[in-house]
């Protein structure tokens, strides 16, 4: 029961730290805007992965992109508007 306990805090603790990754308003990239995909390059990146967009905007140099999974959950990724990787999630 306890070993249950302590992987259940390590993943959520774990879990935390991917949903801060890119968020908070630190910048998903330091490459100039003139090197940034356009948005539909961004969401078509995201797509191919299996998300479904409904809303994308550009934040603080990081693509903010509101999301459904395979699964219909909803999940908001960060992602690298130079070159469409995901840097985070939440």
């Amino acid at each position: 029961m306890r070993k249950i306990a302590i992987l259940t805090v390590a993943a959520l603790t774990l879990g935390a730290a991917t949903a801060q990754a890119g968020s908070l308003g630190k910048p998903c990239t330091s490459a100039p805007e003139a090197q940034w995909l356009p948005m539909q390059q961004l969401q078509a990146k995201v797509e191919a992965q299996g998300y479904k967009v409904q809303k994308a905007k550009l934040k603080n140099a990081c693509g903010e992109l509101y999301t459904l999974d395979k699964n219909g959950n909803r999940v908001e990724l960060f992602v690298d508007p130079s070159d469409g990787r995901i840097v985070g999630q939440m």
